[in-house]
C-alpha cells in the first residue's frame, strides 16, 4: 500500500509570475478549434494550469502516486466546470492548459463535459515564455498545479500552490467574487 503524497510546498516556483506581469503573445490551440490567445482577452480570465490528465484504462505515470500535487486534475476540472455558471455571472471566462495535446485534451473534455475550453501546450510556448515550473517523471516534464487570474491581459494573481484541486475553483470564485464586488468592472 503507498502512502498519500505530502501536500505541494511554495518552492517558489512561481514568484516571478507578479501582478501586472504582462501575459505572452502566444496562440495556442484549444479545445474547441479556435485558438486563444491570453494576452488579448479583455475582462477577467481564470487559468488552471494542470500537469496531467488520466483515461480510463491508461496507468498513470511512473511515479506519479508519489509526487506531491500531482495528482487532482479531473477533481480540479469538475469544480471549475461545476461553478462555471457563476464564474461567467461575475464576468471570468475559465480556460484549463496543459501540455498535452489537443486531441487527449478533447477526450477529456468530452468525458467530463467541461463547458469551458481547454488551451495545449504542447510545444511548451507558454511554459517556457512565462517559465511556468514543472516536474519530471519517467522521462516527461508535466506543468505544475497553479492558477493564474489574468485582467485584460495582465497576470492579477498568482495562486500556488495549489493545495486542494477539487475545492480550490471554490477557492478562486470566493476571491474573484469579493475583488469584482469592490471594484467596477
Amino acid at each position: 500500500m503507498t502512502s498519500a503524497p505530502s501536500d505541494p510546498i511554495d518552492d517558489g516556483g512561481a514568484r516571478h509570475l507578479t501582478r501586472g506581469r504582462v501575459m505572452p503573445d502566444i496562440e495556442l490551440p484549444t479545445t474547441a478549434n479556435q485558438p486563444v490567445n491570453f494576452r488579448r482577452l479583455d475582462g477577467w480570465t481564470i487559468l488552471f494550469v494542470y500537469p496531467w490528465t488520466g483515461r480510463p484504462g491508461v496507468d498513470n505515470p511512473p511515479g506519479w502516486d508519489d509526487i506531491p500535487g500531482a495528482h487532482g486534475s479531473t477533481p480540479e476540472a469538475e469544480g471549475f466546470r461545476n461553478l462555471h455558471r457563476t464564474f461567467v455571472e461575475v464576468g471570468a471566462r475559465v480556460y484549463g492548459l496543459s501540455a498535452q495535446t489537443t486531441a487527449w485534451q478533447r477526450e477529456f473534455a468530452t468525458r467530463l463535459e467541461l463547458p469551458f475550453d481547454l488551451a495545449s501546450d504542447a510545444e511548451r510556448q507558454m511554459q517556457q515564455a512565462l517559465s511556468l515550473p514543472t516536474f519530471a517523471t519517467g522521462g516527461v516534464t508535466y506543468l505544475t498545479r497553479l492558477t493564474l487570474a489574468i485582467k485584460d491581459g495582465r497576470i492579477e494573481r498568482t495562486l500556488y500552490p495549489v493545495l486542494q484541486p477539487g475545492a480550490h475553483s471554490r477557492d478562486v470564485l470566493v476571491w474573484l467574487n469579493e475583488l469584482v464586488s469592490r471594484k467596477p468592472r
